[in-house]
């Protein structure tokens, strides 16, 4: 096993700036060694769904207002 659970868990807060800073492309070193070690991989699967979800959801609704 890999002891995963002994892992400190990330805040939601942590989970969004790191996706955030992934669809950007923008992360300093220090800060993808600290969430490398404080977020699980779960927790960047499930927002980075959510962001995509997000994103979509957001060009949909802007096309939408343009186009009417």
């Amino acid at each position: 096993m890999s002891g995963d659970h002994n892992k400190p868990s990330a805040s939601v807060i942590q989970v969004v700036k790191a996706v955030l800073a992934a669809f950007i492309g923008i992360r300093k070193k220090s800060d993808l060694e600290s969430d490398a070690a404080n977020i699980k991989p779960s927790q960047v699967i499930i927002g980075g769904l959510m962001g995509g979800v997000l994103f979509v959801v957001t060009i949909l609704l802007v096309v939408k207002i343009i186009v009417n």
